[in-house]
């Protein structure tokens, strides 16, 4: 009987504990740009929501592979209107994706603002944008500047598929800086806004570019950066990323200075041969640090 108790006792605490496990997959996140948030009660509970408008884009930063959830909820400002139509606008990685258009919202049942002198929100409306492995980076406007529209932002980690990747050495520029690694030393290459990083590959097959800010040894805090991928000479994608120090790297040579964490970034590479270039666009920042993989069942397509 003991015994049984036992195994009772050992299986309530292990549900909840599954549970926590299960959800902690999704994060909530706040645009980085954000300067305001407006409180939304839903079903009793305190929500933060961000303003989407017109003139000031929205700009959330996620690493995938994953999906990003966009709550929206139009704000009622009149009891004579009964419906509202919006439309958002998305930017992923610097490619503009079709308009999502949302008509005839009605006013929400189970939420309200905590401020009710602002109106009442609408029911909640979904956008989702399906994020592949990587630094990604994703703009949100709205098309007009009323009604306005709140967001929140809910992003869901999805498991990552395992690839051997092998190190492709760039065209340009030829400055191996050697980093180490919990005592593995790992070659990397230096490149500026004036010397992009350059990389011949043939698809199709997909570009890891691993790659992290130079920063003075004495600088601490966040830093944010820009990188500008270019594919044959025109305008793939745009990154906005952002680096902190590293704490488990350091140069082999250099003590004055310190690398930032690691960021990737993904370039999916058509058929056939491209020429790619990776061009920081702070004139402000330092040098950055570049290391290009792609999969080793793809080694074929260089012989």
């Amino acid at each position: 009987m003991k015994y049984i108790k036992y195994l009772i006792i050992i299986f309530i605490l292990f549900v909840p504990l599954n549970s926590i496990s299960a959800d902690s997959k999704t994060k909530v996140l706040k645009p980085k740009n954000a300067t305001s948030k407006i409180k939304t009660i839903i079903s009793g509970k305190s929500k933060n929501y961000y303003p989407v408008s017109k003139n000031n884009t929205s700009i959330i930063s996620a690493k995938g592979p994953g999906k990003l959830r966009v709550i929206t909820r139009v704000q009622f400002n009149s009891d004579e209107v009964e419906e509202l139509d919006y439309v958002i606008r998305c930017r992923l990685d610097g490619v503009e994706m079709e308009d999502v258009e949302f008509e005839g919202v009605k006013r929400s049942n189970i939420a309200l603002y905590r401020n009710d002198s602002i109106g009442v929100p609408g029911a909640g409306k979904d956008l989702i944008v399906e994020l592949g492995r990587g630094e990604h980076t994703i703009e949100l406007w709205c098309r007009a500047e009323f009604p306005k529209v709140t967001a929140r932002y809910l992003f869901t980690k999805t498991k990552e598929k395992k690839i051997d990747w092998l190190s492709l050495s760039p065209l340009y520029p030829k400055e191996p800086v050697d980093l180490v690694t919990r005592e593995n030393v790992i070659h990397y290459f230096r490149f500026t806004k004036s010397k992009p990083l350059k990389v011949k590959i043939t698809g199709p097959t997909v570009l890891r570019v691993l790659n992290r800010l130079e920063n003075h040894y004495y600088m601490k805090g966040r830093i944010n950066y820009r990188l500008q991928v270019k594919e044959d000479g025109d305008v793939k994608n745009t990154y906005l990323l952002s680096s902190v120090r590293s704490e488990v790297t350091s140069y082999k040579k250099d003590g004055e200075k310190i690398p930032g964490k690691a960021k990737e970034i993904i370039i999916n590479v058509p058929g056939g041969t491209h020429i790619y270039e990776i061009v920081p666009l702070d004139k402000d920042k330092n040098s950055i640090l570049g290391r290009i993989l792609f999969p080793k069942n793809d080694i074929k397509l260089e012989e």
